[in-house]
């Protein structure tokens, strides 16, 4: 029989998921441990943290699979994980979760060494005003929050640190989301965070953090010439892998507008078409 473990999260833009942590424990260990898991959508950015150590453990997304159909109309989505633990670069052990909504369904840990199973729990926790949420993203620690504040901290593994002030919600109903992304198709996972925009709350304004490989760093998207575009902000932003296109989208008046917009040769984001759906 499947274990249920409640877990007090949000879902985001219904696929998305924020960073947590969760906190889980061993339940059939001679000795008791526990560990602190953070991750992201699709399972991406994610690493844990044992409790008693400093050190923090990557883990690299094996594979991930949404399912929206099994449970019927009005049920939630399914989200299962598998993440593989490495240590100096090398397998060390495997997750593996389900998450319903606000529940975790039978958490387990397969260590590499002997191929011992683990069964975890949920710890339930109160949440922490002061605690960040975080992710592992090329090797840079990234702490933010949610809910209770706008600052970004981005330490990277040569110690160097970047500090930055994201815009935040007005209505205090509303939080901040965050999005693991590669926006500009260069095969490098960018970093977004969204909030509602000011006027009715329909759509998502977003600020992007590109990573660049050249100089390991994360920095601010450069926005584009919207002088062509219906919208003028980043905003609903999806990506169209296969064509390489960039399209954000807005509401004006009684009509949706979406802008699409490619990546030139220089890495510069180009307008390129706009279209209008009444609705």
């Amino acid at each position: 029989m499947k274990k249920l473990y409640l877990l007090f999260i949000m879902t985001i833009l219904g696929n998305f998921l924020q960073a947590q942590p969760v906190t889980l424990r061993s339940v059939d260990a001679e000795k008791e441990f526990r560990l602190k898991l953070y991750y992201g959508n699709g399972g991406k950015g994610a690493f844990v943290q044992y409790e008693g150590k400093k050190e923090i453990i990557p883990l690299r997304v094996k594979s991930y699979r949404l399912d929206t159909i099994s449970g019927g109309p009005g049920q939630p989505a399914k989200h299962y994980f598998v993440w593989d633990e490495m240590i100096n670069g090398k397998f060390n052990g495997t997750y593996k979760m389900l998450q319903m909504k606000n529940y975790i369904v039978d958490p387990t840990y397969m260590r590499a060494t002997d191929f011992r199973h683990f069964n975890l729990e949920l710890v339930e926790e109160e949440g922490d005003p002061d605690g960040d949420d975080q992710y592992l993203l090329h090797g840079a620690r990234i702490s933010f929050n949610h809910f209770y504040n706008n600052k970004l901290l981005i330490e990277y593994p040569d110690g160097k640190k970047m500090n930055a002030e994201l815009p935040f919600p007005d209505s205090p109903d509303a939080a901040q989301q965050s999005i693991i992304e590669d926006y500009n198709f260069d095969g490098y996972d960018d970093l977004a965070f969204t909030i509602p925009d000011a006027g009715m709350g329909v759509y998502s304004m977003f600020t992007i953090y590109l990573y660049n490989p050249k100089t390991k760093r994360f920095e601010l998207f450069k926005e584009p010439d919207y002088s062509k575009s219906s919208c003028s902000c980043l905003c609903d932003v999806s990506v169209d892998k296969e064509h390489k296109l960039l399209y954000t989208g807005c509401r004006g008046g009684a009509s949706w507008h979406q802008d699409a917009y490619r990546f030139d040769k220089n890495g510069v984001l180009r307008w390129v078409a706009s279209q209008k759906q009444e609705e």
